[in-house]
Formats: C-alpha cells, sequence, structure tokens
C-alpha cells in the first residue's frame, strides 16, 4: 500500500547524473529565519551520457526560495527555469557544451525547520544533517551519493549570537569586523577529499571545545576537538579517549591513517539519529558525547565508545569510500558496524560483546525479518530511503562481513581489505565492487554468497543426527520462508562452526567449519568412543535460527560445559525460554533442573561477572510472545510477564542465603571507572538486586538508591523499585536531584515507562507526558516516553487497546513536525499479526486511524502501509 502520489525508486533503474561537480563554493549568511545560502558549483558533462542526447539539469531542491541564478556569471530569468515541491529543472539549451559554473541565491528558515533534516536549529545552534537527503534542503544540488566534489565553505554571522562557525575539513581563513554594530565575523573552511553532499556539515552557535591532538602512524600531528555547549566541558574526557583508542585500532588494525589536519566532534541536543560521520566533523546526538560517573550508566559509555569508533572508522568505510546509490546503503553501514563491534570485542570482552549483539539482532533484525517490513541488506526499491536506515541493513549487514571474514580467513580478509582501500579510495562503489575484490584477491566464487545481499528473511537450519559404530553424522537442512515481495528463495552460503563435547565435558574432536552451500548437507565424523554431544553454529557464526530437538538435560549439560562462550550462554537461554513458554501457556512450574543451573553460574567465580549477568537474564516479554506464537499459540502479554516474574523469584529462591552475598561481592571499591572489568561487576550486582528484591521486597534496592555514587547503580536501583510498583518516593528524589540535566531526564521518563508495572504503566506514560519537561519536540524526550512505553510488553499490549491508541495519537501528533522519527516509531506495530483477534483488531483500527489522517508525511505513510498491508 504505497503512499498516495509516491514513486517507486528501483536499483534496476540505477543511472549515471548527466552532469559531474568538480568543486562547490558555499556562503552562508546565517540568520534564524532568512539564512541566505550562495553557491558557486562546477559542472562538468558525463560524456557517457551526454553522447545519448542532450539532457535538461536538475537540481533536488526543497523548502528553497531561489532568489537568482546564473551560468558562468550569465544572470537567468527565473521564469526560464522550472521549479517543483522537489526541485529545479534547468533546459538544456541553457546550458554550455562541456562545463560550466553554476551560482545561485536562496534563503532557508532554520528555525521553523521540525524537521531536523537540512539546516536547522536546536535551541539557538544552527546544525545540519544531510544524510540521506538533507542537503536539498540548504541548496539546489544534485543531491545523490555518486556525485563527489571538492567543497570550500564561508560562514558569515553576528559574532556575539554565533561565536563558533564550523563546517567539513580545516580551517582556511577567519576574520572579524569589530567596527560593525554589531561586530561580524566569518570563517572558512576547505576539504581537500572529494565528498557527496551527504556528508556536508554545519555547525555554529555558542560552544566550548574540549581539545586534546593525536600522533598519526606517520607522524603527524592532528588536533582534535569535541565542541559542546558551555558548561559541558566536564563530560567530554570518555568521548576524547574513545576517539584516540579508535583512531589507534584503525591504524594497527586495518592500516587506515587520518586524511586531515583536524577532526572534530559537535554534541547537539536535537537529533534524529545517533551520530553522522561527516568528513572531519562529526555531528553526535549529545547523548553520545557527554557522560560523567554522576549522569552517565555503563551502558552509555559502553555507546559512547562504540558510536564514537563507529563514526571514525566511516572516514575510510563511507567517506573515503562511499556508496554509488542509496541500495548500497550496507556498503558503509555493514562493514562499519562489522568495524566497530570488533573494537568493542578488543576493548572490552569479545565473548559478551559477540551475545550482546546478537540479542539486539534477534530483538529488532529477526522480528523485522519475519514481518511485513522484511527487506533484503540491500533493497530493491524503495519511496522514502530514510526508512531504510534499518537494523537490516546495519546489523545484518554486520553480519554478512562477519561470515565472509570467517569463511575466507583472516589473513585473506586483511588482504582484501587492503585491495579494497587501493582500488577504491575516492570512489562511490556497490555490493559488486566489494565482492569482487574479494573474489580477485582469494580466487573464490562468492556468486552464491552475494545472496545474502538480495534474499531478505532469516534462514532456518533444521538439524538431525545420529551415531553408529563410532560415527557421528550429522544431518543441516535449510529453508527461507516466502517474505515480503519475495518468495522461491535459493539456498544460501552458511558457514557453520561445529564442535563435539564428550560427557565428561572434554572435546574428543577439533571444531569443524562447514560451509553449507546445498539445501541439505551431511557431515560425518568417526572415530568416537561414544555419542558426543554437538555445540552448534558456535560464536552464532551465521544469523539463522537452529531447529533442533534437544532436551533440556542436554541444555542444562551445555550451559555447564560447552566452552564456546556465546553456546554456553544460547544453552541456558534456550532453555528459559522453553520453559517459560510452558509456564506463561500452560502454569508449568519451575523446573528445579533450570533453578539449579542458574545457580550454578551464578555463583561461579571462574566465569566473567558480564557473562553470568547476562546468564542469568531472562529472555524478554517480547521475545518469549514470539516463541509462544512459534508454538502455534496466542501469546497471552500478562501471562508472559507474570511468568518471567515467577521464575526470577524461583531463581531467587534456589539462591537463598547465598544470593545477598552474591550482591555484595560485586561492590567495587574506590572511584568509579567504566572499564569492562568494573562494569562487569556492576552488571551482576544489578541482576542480583533485580533476584534479591523478589525476596525482600526493595529493602536492598532503597539502600542502593539512597547511597549509590554512580548514575549505574542509582538507574538500576530506581529501575528495580518501579517494577514493584511503590517507587513514587525515589522517582520524586530522583527528579529533584537531577531535573536540570536533559541527559538524565530522558533516563527519568525512559524508565518510568518501560519498568511500571503492567496495570499502572498507561497511567505513568499519560501522567508523564503531561508533565512540564517533556518536551515532545526533542526527539530524545519522545523516544523516552513514546518510544519505551511501546517496549512494556504488557502495559502496551493492554487487552482493551488503550495503549495502542495512546501511541498512535502521539505518532499522528509527531508526523506533523518530524516525519523521520514517526516513521521509525511506527515499527513498533509490526508485529500485530502474533497477537489474538481482539488486539489485532484493535490494532488495526489505529493504523488506519494514522494512514487516513491529512497530509500523512511520505515517511510515515511508508511504513504504515506495509504494515497494515501484512
Amino acid at each position: 500500500m504505497p503512499p498516495k502520489n509516491a514513486s517507486t525508486i528501483k536499483l534496476s533503474e540505477y543511472a549515471a547524473p548527466a552532469y559531474w561537480v568538480e568543486t562547490v563554493d558555499l556562503t552562508f549568511r546565517l540568520q534564524p529565519a532568512a539564512t541566505r545560502v550562495l553557491s558557486k558549483i562546477k559542472f562538468n558533462r558525463n560524456l557517457d551520457r551526454t553522447a545519448q542526447g542532450a539532457h535538461d539539469l536538475y537540481l533536488d531542491g526543497r523548502n528553497l526560495t531561489l532568489i537568482s541564478a546564473s551560468i558562468d556569471g550569465t544572470l537567468l530569468a527565473l521564469s526560464d527555469l522550472t521549479q517543483d515541491d522537489e526541485g529545479l529543472r534547468i533546459p538544456h539549451h541553457l546550458l554550455p557544451n562541456d562545463s560550466f559554473l553554476w551560482q545561485a541565491e536562496v534563503e532557508v528558515n532554520p528555525q521553523s525547520n521540525t524537521a531536523l533534516e537540512g539546516l536547522y536549529m536546536s535551541n539557538g545552534m544552527y546544525c545540519t544533517q544531510c544524510e540521506a537527503q538533507g542537503f536539498r534542503k540548504i541548496t539546489f544540488y544534485p543531491d545523490r551519493p555518486d556525485v563527489m566534489a571538492v567543497f570550500t565553505v564561508r560562514i558569515e554571522s553576528l559574532l556575539d549570537d554565533v561565536p563558533e562557525m564550523l563546517s567539513n575539513g580545516n580551517a582556511d581563513e577567519y576574520g572579524s569586523d569589530q567596527t560593525a554594530t554589531p561586530a561580524t565575523h566569518y570563517a572558512v573552511w576547505h576539504d581537500p577529499w572529494p565528498k557527496p553532499a551527504y556528508l556536508f556539515a554545519l555547525v555554529a552557535g555558542d560552544l566550548v571545545s574540549h581539545d586534546d591532538t593525536f600522533v598519526t602512524l606517520s607522524g603527524r600531528t592532528v588536533d582534535l576537538r569535541i565542541f559542546v555547549r558551555p558548561g559541558d566541558e566536564n563530560k567530554c574526557a570518555y568521548a576524547m579517549d574513545a576517539l584516540k583508542r579508535s583512531m589507534k585500532w584503525d591504524e594497527d588494525v586495518y592500516g587506515r591513517e587520518y586524511d586531515l589536519d583536524l577532526f572534530m566532534i559537535v554534541a547537539v541536543d536535537d537529533f534524529n539519529m545517533g551520530a553522522m560521520e561527516n568528513k572531519g566533523l562529526n555531528v553526535f546526538n549529545s547523548k553520545y558525547v557527554l557522560a560523567s560517573p554522576e549522569t552517565a550508566t555503563d551502558r552509555d559509555f559502553e555507546l559512547i565508545e562504540g558510536i564514537i569508533a563507529h563514526e571514525y572508522f566511516h572516514n575510510w568505510t563511507g567517506n573515503r569510500i562511499t556508496c554509488r546509490d542509496w541500495f548500497q546503503l550496507c556498503l558503509k553501514e555493514g562493514l562499519t558496524v562489522f568495524r566497530d563491534q570488533q573494537f568493542s570485542g578488543d576493548q572490552r570482552s569479545h565473548a559478551v560483546k559477540r551475545i550482546d549483539d546478537v540479542l539486539q539482532l534477534r530483538a529488532r533484525q529477526f522480528r523485522e525479518d519475519a514481518g511485513p517490513l522484511a527487506h533484503p541488506v540491500r533493497p530493491e526499491e524503495y519511496i522514502e530511503i530514510n526508512n531504510f536506515y534499518t537494523a537490516t541493513v546495519y546489523e545484518k549487514g554486520a553480519e554478512v562481513i562477519g561470515m565472509l571474514k570467517l569463511l575466507v580467513g583472516d589473513a585473506a580478509y586483511d588482504v582484501a581489505l587492503t585491495e579494497y582501500f587501493n582500488r577504491h579510495d575516492g570512489q562511490a562503489c556497490t555490493i559488486e565492487d566489494w565482492i569482487k575484490v574479494f573474489e580477485d584477491t582469494t580466487g573464490r566464487d562468492l556468486s552464491q554468497f552475494a545472496l545474502w545481499y538480495a534474499q531478505s528473511g532469516t534462514p532456518r537450519l533444521s538439524v538431525k543426527d545420529s551415531f553408529e559404530d563410532g560415527t557421528y553424522t550429522i544431518t543441516f537442512a535449510q529453508s527461507n520462508a516466502d517474505s515480503a515481495g519475495q518468495s522461491g528463495k535459493k539456498p544460501q552460503v552458511i558457514p557453520i562452526r561445529l564442535g563435539f563435547l564428550g560427557t565428561d565435558g572434554s572435546e574428543p574432536k577439533p571444531e569443524m567449519l562447514i560451509e553449507m552451500t546445498t539445501r541439505e548437507t551431511t557431515v560425518s565424523v568417526a572415530g568416537f568412543s561414544q555419542k558426543p554431544i554437538p555445540s552448534i553454529l558456535r560464536g552464532f557464526s551465521a544469523p539463522v535460527i537452529v531447529d533442533r530437538d534437544i532436551d533440556n538435560q542436554e541444555r542444562a549439560f551445555l550451559l555447564a560445559h560447552d566452552r564456546d562462550p556465546f553456546n554456553k550462554w544460547e544453552a541456558g537461554r534456550d532453555f528459559a525460554m522453553d520453559l517459560l513458554c510452558d509456564m506463561a501457556s500452560d502454569g508449568q512450574a519451575a523446573d528445579p533442573l533450570f533453578t539449579s543451573a542458574m545457580r550454578h553460574v551464578a555463583l561461579d567465580p571462574s566465569l566473567d561477572p558480564a557473562f553470568r549477568a547476562l546468564a542469568l537474564t531472562l529472555p524478554s516479554d517480547e521475545a518469549l510472545a514470539q516463541a509462544v506464537r512459534d508454538r502455534g499459540t496466542d501469546p497471552d502479554p500478562l501471562a508472559i510477564h507474570a511468568a518471567r516474574g515467577d521464575l526470577n523469584l524461583a531463581i531467587a529462591t534456589a539462591l537463598g542465603e547465598d544470593l545477598p552475598a552474591l550482591y555484595h561481592a560485586m561492590t567495587v571499591d574506590g572511584p568509579y571507572t567504566p572499564d569492562a572489568k568494573a562494569a562487569g561487576k556492576r552488571a551482576l550486582k544489578s541482576t542480583a538486586l533485580s533476584l534479591l528484591t523478589k525476596l525482600d521486597g526493595g529493602a536492598t534496592a532503597e539502600v542502593q538508591f539512597s547511597t549509590a555514587d554512580n548514575m549505574t547503580e542509582q538507574l538500576s536501583a530506581l529501575a528495580t523499585l518501579i517494577r514493584t510498583g511503590h517507587a513514587t518516593e525515589a522517582t520524586a528524589a530522583f527528579y529533584e536531584q537531577w531535573h536540570a540535566d536533559k541527559l538524565v531526564m530522558d533516563k527519568w521518563f525512559a524508565i518510568q515507562a518501560a519498568a511500571a508495572p503492567p496495570d499502572a504503566a498507561l497511567d505513568t506514560v499519560i501522567s508523564l507526558s503531561s508533565h512540564v519537561d517533556f518536551d515532545w519536540k526533542n526527539p530524545n524526550r519522545y523516544r523516552s516516553l513514546i518510544g519505551a512505553f511501546a517496549t512494556n510488553h504488557a502495559g502496551f499490549h493492554r487487552d482493551d487497546g488503550r495503549g495502542y491508541s495512546f501511541v498512535a495519537d502521539w505518532l499522528i501528533e509527531l508526523d506533523r513536525i518530524n516525519p523521520q522519527t514517526t516513521a521509525r516509531l511506527c515499527g513498533v506495530f509490526e508485529t500485530w499479526k502474533r497477537y489474538d483477534e481482539n488486539r489485532q483488531a484493535l490494532i488495526k483500527t489505529q493504523l488506519q486511524r494514522i494512514s487516513d489522517f491529512p497530509n500523512l508525511s511520505k515517511d510515515t505513510s511508508e511504513i504504515v502501509g506495509k504494515i497494515l498491508a501484512a
């Protein structure tokens, strides 16, 4: 159900532009409601296109007031040009034969730009966001990633109003006129590296910087500056440290050196995304820069580290080599996510990082694959490109890179990456270019592997095994069900890491890597004295779902003995999932075998505390709902929520008096540090607190809340108290302490919406939506309440449908000013077919109400239409 009057863009219809751009000179005369943008753009004809006939010059442009235009200094009559809502057409007869200089002056209104795309204001600060198609809201331009040019930017403003003026590249010139009334100044920036317009950035306002330097592999000194609002300077140290570690890691592991004299980061309060890799001037959502022990949790520090690395790594995998068109988005994002995952694993724990990545993949991407929003890692078509910044492009795209590295081996991967950088530096590339590099350097035919980019859906891997005369035989069969727009899918290459365990926990045979290429693969291994217990898909070696009949005795054995950390954790999770489904559906009691196994894990000092925390954390309500649905039963959100509570109580009871001892043993002495070891202990302490509250009603949590000297432990205690339904005093005290800090207040809203008991959740968020500090126009604050409530599974999925109507009301409200954020949050309804007929009818009513709303944005209309069409 496509939006009305919306065109579909197709990969098969790609054509190179008729005109390339060589250089871009921009002048900005900043005014909040009437900024003037003067552009000088040198165009060269694309002879491959113009040989086929004359072409008009079409320049993308939205919400621009055209003041004047000229070609090679000759003023054009505006009546000779054709302007519509999407851009400007210059007839070919007005264009010189080979190259020409286009000049234009336009006016834009940053103050009224609530969509936060293009040039906009954030609390008095000028900001830009140009990916994917925001540059067309700044000036008329061929706004597509395969058009790469060298940019020079001059920014002019009032000195007192806008003391800092930043853009891409290196600072070329600065000047001021102190005699003017009021005083004015200007700054000129030059980026010597050709880039597409989506990497353009401008930030200007009252900013201060946290400064440092980095000496590169070749001995150059690079200035590093993190810009923040005055008063936030003391919250930048960790981000700076993460940046320097990222730069060093990229040199050591990938041989990539930074290529400008200056690298800048700016923290922005109003931002639709996490961060943006603009060349030399990364613009960040402030929540992923600002951190102190008092205001940021361990998870915040971890995210800051990972996102700083991600955006920095884009300098080569995204900027120096970019994507030819937006269908190739996974080329830069999948590879860069994989690189930041490698980095985080090296900095912290590869085992814990891998488990966390798979949890995120299953929660977001597997859900996407199974629903109406399913699409390949490289989509074939789109209506609104902003809707394809998805878990499939990013997280599944990273999984594809990981599989490729596993298949070719570490050494061959390194050779291929070096060749990729050498061959394609300065180019806008495709997935075919990427695959070709690996084929050329390894001699492998990767045409079948490329299906991972073309076929949507999550493959299922069924497993059967047998044992006879010392030979163990295991058979794998793959299938991939029809998904949105795709049927009759071909077998894919699936790398399967397979280990063998003896009954004493030993490994009698070395681990194997099976490269599955057919619908069915059988492997036989001789020389066993008794039937081994298989450890399948170690390290989650492929993003697939494994179907295998396995009893809980075997799961408990794998949890106790598997040497692969991921599969050790997976065995416990599968055991918990199976048990919780029974408890939610049939009222079955907790299995003592499971609680005994959890007790063993919790008290095993040989295991990393962070791993123990993950192992003790039960599957989410959302994951359980899908598991119940997979069994052919309608999930009951309240029954699922109750089952999780009952099983946590059983685990706490099994731990008994050892639980308080475990809690206190995980106390970290001394000043707070965000390192992995300390964070792991706090994670296990938080898990123990949650279990302990099942026994003491929250007494320990109240003490921790009042005495915590860091945000991790204070917020953990607050969340635990909120789940008990008796946190009124604690939430009020937290607000009184932190109401002046925007990022902490985001946490305050989010924790109440997500952790409130099901019967209180809706009333809680309704009340909070009227709170004086609920600034719904700020994306962070909106997501912290409306988005967080949708994760409160039992609260959101009330059987009266009021949770659905509450969220739909707010989606309609936000769509008027910020379609991009609205469209992404519409995904909370994508699993509507999972539930009973009553809930389906209630959700469909709200989806139809959103769809029918007058002047609904293209972004939101596309997503809602796809969900309704499921």
